[in-house]
């Protein structure tokens, strides 16, 4: 009887630690707030609860405003058929700080079913409060969504920089490079127009898969509160010693900026227009330290590795082919790891190792393996010893090297049968497997008699007269050769002459985008055609090119205004498209039908 009891105890226990893992209490909160602004502090819970008390110490650094407000929330899933649901509570708070600093909000506790549970503890950053950027008032009589010149609205309220994960690095070891936009959270940014990003010059770089659509979060920099997101980021590879600089970039934003109204029909309608606000980044510079003295079996591999190796076969036939496969893992330059040499008996006939790499750039570098396969045949019977491989590489954890060796193999090979050697071996590289003794033919002795047979063409009329053509048909091409040369090093005359076939075929490939419903391709290959086109045709460098330069060169070359109004509208709802969501289908069809008449019409009006 008591066993039974305790088996039931048992089962008890269990279901009751199963909902105890089941049951979800979360606490949230802002990051970083302002003295004197109003912020949430949430508490979420899966379960009903009762008791819940604050964390404690959080009356001392924040004033409670209002709460708790009480919510609950149904989510219902199907998944294979089946159906479950899921109930939460939650508990709002409006708090706000009474001083500055950096506070510890430890957990909060609620109890469920008579046991308590306490939630996760957070940090809260109180900063000073931030003046309002200035708004520059403008007084344009025009349309209010017009573009209008450049503003400048400080560096302190909008910035980009790239922030790296390490100043002071080996030749070789890896940094993560990431460009970050910071903006005053009352700045309405709505798009961007150029966006140059950093060129590093002297690293071997890798890019880090980041979402197309920037994600905006908010962080505390220089005790000022902004809203950043992540543009690009890269792992750098320094390839030279010394200070490595990465020069400045810029970028074009555009801007919500509040315009003058006039009169009271103007307040009745919007009183914002977009401008443009470019921002410079500030140089960084890396200092790259020398690799200490390397030994012999180093392969330029910086970071940490394990090394590993198998063999096809160890009993083979003469001729037979044999792989030995080395395998490099582990997180670095695993890419620029060269293939260690191995040394084979004489009497192998040995082939260029073939490497493939299989890496993964994340936010902790770059890691996967490096696979080098060497391909080798034996040539004649016996027991061989096929060395290990000593691989060595540089960890810059400890600044030192590390060597590790793979395992030696004993191959036995015994003499094949002719017909075994006349048959090419089927492996992973079998065309390059070559089969001694099977491609020579031997020199015939004895006498040999040597007859005319057949017609001579050599020496006729017929093959002076072919010769004397060839002479002039050569000549000809000679003469046209130098006639399209001369052409060709007209570089503007050409590139004027292709430009329109070139612009067509970039709107051919935007349509195949269009097809697919691949929104940014389709915008990127019709602002491809444009900017090509116009650099070809007025003789501008793309990187000169802007929407000013393009409208003054098209007023200068006589276009009509109204083409020169609907390039500079399709480029606009392209730049556009590529950082907003756009409007489907049917707008990407209308877009495409307007670049493509639009084009048509350039191409008529400009003259050369």
């Amino acid at each position: 009887m008591s066993k039974k009891l305790a088996t039931y105890l048992l089962f008890f226990f269990v279901i009751f630690a199963a909902r105890a893992e089941d049951t979800r209490f979360i606490m949230s909160a802002p990051n970083a707030v302002e003295m004197g602004k109003q912020f949430r502090l949430s508490f979420t819970l899966n379960e009903r609860g009762t008791n819940l008390n604050l964390p404690a110490g959080l009356t001392d650094n924040f004033e409670v405003l209002m709460g708790p407000s009480t919510g609950q929330s149904t989510s219902i899933r199907t998944i294979n058929g089946r159906t479950t649901s899921e109930v939460t509570f939650s508990y709002t708070y409006i708090l706000r700080a009474k001083k500055e600093g950096k506070f510890e909000i430890r957990p909060a506790s609620i109890e469920v079913g008579g046991k308590v549970f306490e939630s996760n503890n957070l940090e809260i950053q109180v900063v000073k409060a931030q003046s309002q950027p200035a708004q520059p008032q403008s007084g344009n009589n025009g349309n209010p969504n017009q573009q209008s010149e450049s503003v400048d609205l400080g560096k302190d309220n909008l910035f980009v920089k790239v922030e790296m994960s390490k100043t002071s690095v080996y030749r070789g070891e890896q940094i993560i490079a990431t460009v970050k936009l910071y903006v005053n959270p009352n700045i309405p940014i709505s798009g961007f127009e150029e966006v140059n990003l950093p060129t590093y010059e002297g690293f071997y770089t890798q890019d880090i898969e980041i979402p197309q659509q920037i994600n905006f979060t908010r962080e505390v920099y220089d005790n000022k509160i902004y809203q950043v997101g992540v543009l690009k980021k890269t792992i750098l590879f320094p390839q030279q010693n010394g200070r490595l600089t990465i020069e400045p970039f810029n970028m074009s934003l555009l801007v919500q900026q509040r315009v003058k109204q006039r009169s009271f029909f103007d307040d009745f309608f919007s009183g914002l227009r977009t401008v443009r606000a470019t921002v410079t980044s500030s140089p960084v510079s890396v200092n790259v330290k020398d690799l200490p003295p390397a030994p012999a079996n180093f392969m330029g591999g910086v970071g940490s590795f394990n090394v590993s190796s198998s063999i096809s076969s160890q009993d083979v036939t003469t001729n037979d082919a044999v792989t030995l496969t080395l395998k490099v893992s582990g997180t670095g330059n695993i890419r620029l790891i060269q293939s260690p040499e191995i040394q084979l008996p004489t009497d192998f006939e040995v082939y260029d190792p073939q490497s493939t790499d299989n890496v993964n750039a994340t936010n902790n570098g770059v890691t996967g393996t490096k696979t080098i396969e060497y391909l080798f045949q034996p040539r004649f019977e016996g027991d061989y010893t096929i060395p290990s491989i000593k691989f060595a590489y540089f960890n810059p954890a400890t600044g030192s090297y590390v060597t590790k060796s793979t395992d030696e193999y004993d191959l036995h090979v015994v003499k094949g049968s002719d017909e075994q050697s006349a048959t090419v071996v089927s492996s992973l590289r079998k065309e390059d497997v070559q089969l001694i003794g099977q491609d020579i033919r031997f020199i015939k002795q004895g006498d040999a008699s040597l007859n005319s047979k057949g017609f001579t063409f050599f020496g006729t009329i017929g093959f002076y007269s072919m010769y004397a053509g060839s002479g002039i048909l050569f000549l000809i091409l000679f003469l046209i050769y130098r006639k399209k040369a001369r052409e060709n090093a007209n570089i503007a005359l050409m590139r004027n002459k292709k430009a329109n076939r070139v612009a067509t075929k970039r709107l051919k490939a935007a349509a195949g985008y269009m097809k697919q419903n691949n929104n940014e391709a389709f915008h990127d290959s019709i602002l491809k055609a444009f900017w090509g086109y116009l650099s070809d045709k007025l003789g501008i460098p793309v990187a000169d090119l802007n929407r000013d330069s393009a409208v003054a060169s098209l007023k200068n070359k006589n276009v009509e205004q109204q083409i020169i109004d609907d390039f500079v509208e399709v480029v606009d709802q392209c730049e556009f498209a590529r950082y907003a969501p756009a409007g489907g289908a049917e707008a990407r069809s209308e877009l495409y039908n307007k670049a493509e008449s639009t084009m048509s019409r350039l191409e008529k009006q400009i003259k050369r």
